[in-house]
């Protein structure tokens, strides 16, 4: 008789990481490293980071492993990194974030590939989890490079930008981060405060798999797991040894039996 139980369905994770923050000489992600272990990658697009060499050059390598690029936009912060508090009038923050988009389409394209997604940094991400101004205004800068065929959003869940992007008719796509501690309401524990971001490997991997595989968290002030539904986890790519944290992380999702799958 055939068994009537359902078979196991693997959790499902995509891995993003931020890449090409660097400017001229000075460079800070080891790009190439990491686009062999993720499957999403954020590229700075020339506002708090990033120049057009450096966009060409991660497009033609994330294009060669087939790794999903992604528009990482920004105030327009070079000095600060886009992680200075700033208010920009949202028309003007639209034009911004279209511009941003466009600069690395051209490079995307030229690769043989394309802008897949959309994630804000920094101030910006932070900024539009509760700001409904500004998330409005990330939304309408990626309908207005975009047009008709949008694209998905990632962001963190529960925020205004993420609602924003669902009603504008733009796929929201949920992420969680390894390495950052969280607050009991689920949000990201500012970067000022102590134990703001999590430094040991084994602490970061261990939270990796919890949040794939269970979809929880514990939050710094050690109360009650927080639910964390997300599809893809952010592994930062200015940490020291980055590129081997984010290796250990995806075979430690492997042996739980997580796939790793890119949303785009």
């Amino acid at each position: 008789m055939a068994s009537m139980i359902a078979p196991r369905i693997a959790p499902l994770i995509d891995l993003n990481a931020d890449l090409g923050e660097g400017f001229g000489r000075w460079t800070l992600t080891d790009d190439e490293a990491l686009l062999s272990v993720v499957t999403s990658a954020n590229v700075a697009c020339g506002f708090h980071a990033g120049d057009p060499s450096i966009m060409r050059r991660v497009c033609e390598q994330a294009a060669e492993r087939g790794v999903r690029i992604g528009a990482q936009v920004s105030y327009r912060d070079l000095a600060g990194f886009g992680r200075r508090a700033m208010d920009v009038p949202p028309d003007e923050l639209a034009d911004e974030v279209a511009y941003q988009i466009g600069a690395l389409e051209v490079f995307a394209r030229a690769a043989g590939s394309k802008v897949s997604y959309v994630k804000p940094h920094g101030a910006l991400y932070n900024r539009t989890v509760h700001d409904a101004g500004q998330a409005g205004a990330v939304v309408a800068g990626i309908r207005l490079a975009a047009g008709a065929r949008g694209l998905p959003v990632l962001g963190l869940p529960g925020s205004l930008l993420l609602a924003a992007a669902s009603e504008a008719g733009l796929p929201p796509v949920p992420e969680a981060f390894a390495d950052r501690a969280y607050t009991s309401a689920g949000t990201l524990v500012p970067r000022g405060e102590p134990g703001a971001v999590l430094h040991d490997p084994d602490a970061v991997v261990a939270r990796a798999v919890r949040m794939a595989a269970e979809g929880a968290v514990t939050p710094a002030d050690g109360t009650a797991p927080v639910p964390v539904a997300a599809r893809s986890l952010c592994l930062h790519g200015d940490t020291p040894g980055a590129a081997g944290l984010a290796l250990r992380v995806r075979e430690a999702l492997r042996t739980a039996g997580v796939r790793v799958e890119a949303f785009a």
